[in-house]
């Protein structure tokens, strides 16, 4: 029976009708039926990613023209409709650059950089206005001054999406009262619904870009949002680099090789890669012969077997060159190879040729490349002589590489391996060594492993005795340690390039061969510093802590990770923390489920840092925000909308390092914050009790009450400052610091005094307005004490500050 499906295509003229009906599509055309993908699939979240567009895009204008950024943000409500405007006062646009900025999908300038950027595809501002005009009908009209001009351009347009073209509508001079910046205006169909998405980025945005003053207005804000800037200090310039070896893929590795105009794999290396100077190249290229050659073996000389003669194997094969030439060259080369603890075929080669030319000139005698070669096979058949025992006699055999081996293998497995277990593989692996690759006794890493797993299956077989994984890895170890990168050349860029098998290669070496971390000039990461004082300015905490990582290479492209922690204060303690996501220094706002960040969090044991998880995973709760930052050339994210990080290994280990590392220090701060909550508990039950056993004894003895502070300070192991006065008119004042604690302290002491003093020891003294500021900084160590002195009338008053210690290690009685 026919099926439906093999009378396809049957009529005639059918593929042609088919192809009639195919046509190229147009970006522009493809994103207005598929604008969900680019963040713009609801009224609510299509305002928030307009917003989100615009403000990226000044910020990254304003930062390249060296401009602390003055960002304002409006929406207004016209109708039906919301009108969104967003100025900065960056360098503004030229005339002929801005229709295909705002009017031209995938028309950028920082995709092919490997540099950070926030914006990378040339879509986002592009997109939203292609969301305004398909939702309203109107163009988006763009005003922008570039510095040093004297009026601004005012452009109306919208995005033709059959040709994905601008298309004007107006093109004009305007005046505007800013010196320079950009202004663009969209009507859009949209709602306020995700007004807390759109507070989110921005207050967020204002944390990661603490440089940046940010104003928000928007119907039903009584006052606008402000976002003051929290330094002064631009984010580092970045430059533009080359891909890292550790992070490219095999294809992208094929056009590059197919690309460059270098002859040889070092040039291609060094002029195509960064940090890769001449001595990493070498390396490189050393790492690539052992996968695309294979090593050689080092065997050990003659010397080492009583039955080999190599002198008179050499001089046997050499004819024709009388006597003396003849045992001179056979006895140098006898005697230079026995000088080797082991040697490679290609270093015998050199020994021959090398002996040769000098033999030549002392004697006259030319040793050609037959000859040569004739002592060479010579030689190194004494060198590696093998014969299977099972195929001469055994009073015939010599077997020089089981003898060998055996010794190698003894030495890299373990004790418990019996001597008969252990010469059984070497006899075993020396078979297949010497019937498997050529008579060089070259093998690849994976050859090598593969001779030895199998030589220990036979023995397995034959002798039912025990050889694991272990026991082959540590062989293989053992010999590989033993083998010589070969002397060959390697094959050239072109040969590479053509010869996947041989591409791959290169890649294994570029990827295990060690090659310093990307050069960071290329990232601006926010720094640990200004993590935590946007964190600051933002957040009203009793604790800050942020990470910035190491470079590390995803891809081609280096990265930096940052973390911050905020903990307690005025955070809202009830149900989970607040997780905060950046990627080049912007927010991200949606898909907080899907993102690689947020997987990392979860997977994270809370509990092992002072919060509470439910369950043991998931997101932990308590008063805590946690920000996590990735700064990349090239940030993965899971979609065009941008909205989310996928799950690279190589980021997620370093946001859950830099996640880690923060907490460890709020683990520290939640730890200290619990002692100090004791021993203030221990602190007020001793302060209840003492008093009334003081009065108590009193009261028994009929003695005056006793000072209760310094028995306190003692049982609490406390730092306690204690004055004495001594004088009449003119008194000596001392403040003496005891240290009962059983660690050193660094105090910081400053008495204001009413009267002027004198005499100060090693301190300071500050007359402001009448009253004297007198500081000390002692060191006290554990269980020792320190005074400072100095005079002063006797009707002056004291106020003295004690900085340095916790307040519940500390005992003032001054």
């Amino acid at each position: 029976m026919t099926s439906i499906q093999s009378t396809l295509g049957e009529e005639e003229g059918i593929a042609e009708e088919l192809a009639a009906g195919q046509r190229e599509i147009s970006i522009a055309e493809f994103f207005e039926k598929n604008k969900h993908m680019l963040g713009f699939d609801s009224g609510a979240r299509g305002l928030v990613t307009a917003v989100k567009e615009a403000v990226d895009n000044a910020l990254d204008a304003t930062e390249e023209a060296g401009v602390l950024p003055d960002i304002y943000v409006e929406i207004t409500e016209v109708g039906d409709y919301y009108r969104l405007v967003i100025e900065d006062n960056g360098p503004g646009i030229t005339k002929e650059q801005l229709p295909k900025v705002f009017g031209k999908l995938l028309y950028g300038s920082r995709f092919h950089t490997r540099e950070q950027n926030r914006g990378q595809q040339g879509i986002g501002i592009s997109a939203a206005v292609l969301y305004s005009q398909l939702t309203s009908g109107q163009p988006a009209r763009i005003t922008s001054r570039p510095k040093g001009q004297p009026e601004a351009q005012y452009f109306e347009l919208i995005i033709d999406t059959d040709t994905n073209e601008p298309e004007i509508k107006a093109d004009e001079e305007t005046s505007w009262d800013r010196p320079h910046g950009t202004r663009i205006e969209l009507e859009m169909e949209a709602n306020m619904r995700a007004r807390s998405q759109l507070h989110d980025y921005i207050k967020h945005t204002a944390v990661v870009n603490p440089h940046a003053r940010i104003e928000l207005r928007e119907p039903g804000l009584d006052e606008p949002l402000k976002f003051e800037r929290a330094t002064d200090q631009l984010p580092a310039e970045t430059s533009e680099i080359r891909p890292h070896p550790h992070g490219v893929e095999l294809g992208t590795l094929i056009k590059m090789l197919e690309a460059t105009d270098s002859y040889s794999i070092s040039g291609f290396l060094q002029g195509e890669f960064t940090r890769v100077g001449k001595k990493t190249a070498d390396s490189l290229v050393s790492n690539f012969r052992d996968r695309h050659f294979g090593r050689e073996i080092a065997w050990r000389p003659p010397a080492a077997h009583e039955d080999a003669d190599l002198e008179a194997a050499v001089a046997d094969a050499v004819s024709n060159k009388g006597a003396a030439a003849t045992d001179t060259f056979a006895s140098r080369v006898a005697e230079t190879v026995g000088n080797h603890t082991r040697i490679t075929h290609a270093e015998l080669v050199g020994i021959v040729e090398t002996i040769a030319e000098e033999v030549a000139t002392d004697t006259g005698k030319t040793f050609g490349e037959t000859v040569r070669a004739n002592a060479i096979a010579a030689a190194w058949t004494e060198i590696t002589a093998y014969g299977d025992a099972e195929d001469a006699a055994d009073d015939e055999t010599r077997d020089h590489l089981t003898d060998d081996l055996h010794a190698v293998i003894e030495d890299a497995t373990s004790t418990r391996k019996d001597d008969a277990t252990v010469r059984a593989v070497a006899e075993a692996l020396a078979r297949r060594l010497a019937n498997g690759g050529d008579d060089r006794f070259r093998f690849t890493r994976a050859d090598l492993e593969r001779e030895i797993a199998d030589a220990a299956s036979f023995v397995i077989d034959q002798r039912d005795v025990s050889f694991g994984e272990t026991a082959r890895e540590n062989v293989a170890d053992a010999l590989w340690s033993l083998m010589e990168t070969v002397p060959d050349d390697p094959p050239n860029v072109d040969a590479v390039a053509g010869n996947r098998d041989a591409a791959a290669e290169l890649l294994e070496a570029m990827r295990e061969t060690d090659i310093l971390a990307p050069p960071t000039d290329c990232l601006a990461p926010i720094t640990d510093e200004l993590v935590e004082a946007g964190l600051r300015k933002e957040f009203d905490a009793d604790f800050y802590a942020a990470a910035t990582r190491d470079a590390e290479v995803h891809g081609g492209d280096p990265f930096i990770v940052e973390a911050g922690i905020a903990y307690g204060g005025e955070i809202p303690a009830d149900g989970s923390v607040e997780v905060m996501r950046f990627a080049n220094r912007v927010p991200l706002v949606y898909q907080r489920g899907a993102c690689a960040t947020t997987d990392v969090v979860k997977s994270i044991g809370w509990r092992n840092y002072g919060l509470d998880q439910p369950g043991g995973s998931g997101l932990p709760s308590g008063p805590a925000v946690i920000m996590v930052h990735v700064a990349s050339t090239n940030v993965p994210f899971t979609s065009e909308s941008k909205d989310a990080l996928a799950n690279i290994p190589e980021i997620e280990d370093e946001i859950e390092l830099a996640i880690r590392e923060a907490a460890r220090e709020l683990k520290s701060f939640l730890n200290k914050r619990r002692s100090m909550q004791k021993r203030r508990e221990k602190q007020d039950v001793l302060g209840r009790i003492l008093p009334e056993m003081a009065d108590k004894v009193a009261e028994v003895t009929g003695r005056q009450r006793p000072d209760i502070d310094g028995a306190l300070a003692r049982i609490m192991n406390n730092v306690s400052v204690e004055r004495e006065i001594d004088g009449d008119e003119e008194v000596s004042v001392t403040l003496r610091v005891e240290n009962h604690s059983d660690t050193n302290e660094s105090l910081e002491i400053t008495d204001i005094v009413s009267a002027e003093p004198t005499d100060p020891s090693d301190g300071t003294v500050v007359d402001m307005d009448g009253e004297w500021f007198l500081q000390w900084r002692p060191d006290v160590p554990a269980g020792k004490e320190a005074t400072v002195t100095y005079t002063v009338a006797d009707d002056a008053d004291f106020d003295v500050s004690v900085d340095g210690v916790e307040a519940e290690k500390l005992t003032v009685n001054a």
